[in-house]
């Protein structure tokens, strides 16, 4: 894997993440693997501590893992098939009293970051899609007006490149890159 280009040295957990489309078929997370990825994404910060993410949890081959696949747009199909373990991120927009919570995508966010990072430390790898059907995802889980699909993630154990169409495979190995941070830091970036 290649380290991203930084500024400044980061922790390596943050610098080596990618966001690959390779994945071993032949992996399978175990249970304890996976708890620990989903308790790492419980204990996100959240404001007021309303903790609006709620996730379905696909093991490659159950039920849910083959419906999720189902609600994928088609290039994604073509590669999350492989993954160990795919997850539906849905949320409530709702507070307690039923009015909106203008924060649950921010909140869910996080709490996807610390799923994806606790991953990496695992030595799994994890590829984010907004690529899918969200009406699908509804009507497949049966979600209720209260849950809003938000992302689906497919993590795993990073394969091998040659598994990949061209398109794929060039996008895959080339170098990670992120706007400067003089483009992003409005105000206030340290000299």
């Amino acid at each position: 894997m290649m380290r991203a280009i930084t500024s400044v040295e980061i922790n390596p957990l943050f610098a080596d993440r990618r966001s690959p489309r390779s994945f071993e078929e032949a992996h399978s997370l175990a249970p304890e693997d996976l708890l620990a990825i989903l308790e790492a994404a419980r204990w996100a910060p959240s404001a007021n501590n309303m903790q609006p993410w709620r996730y379905l949890v696909g093991r490659r081959g159950d039920e849910v893992f083959n419906g999720l696949l189902q609600t994928l747009v088609p290039f994604n199909q073509a590669w999350a098939f492989r993954a160990s373990a795919l997850i539906l991120v849905t949320a409530n927009n709702l507070r307690p009293d039923g009015k909106p919570y203008a924060g649950f995508e921010y909140d869910c966010g996080l709490s996807v970051a610390q799923l994806t990072l606790e991953a990496h430390s695992r030595g799994f790898v994890t590829h984010q899609m907004g690529g899918f059907d969200k009406t699908k995802a509804v009507e497949t889980f049966e979600l209720g007006e209260e849950l809003i699909p938000l992302v689906v993630a497919a993590i795993g154990k990073q394969g091998s490149l040659d598994q990949l169409d061209d398109e794929m495979s060039v996008r895959e190995s080339a170098p990670r890159v992120r706007k400067e941070l003089s483009d992003i830091v409005l105000r206030g970036l340290p000299n």
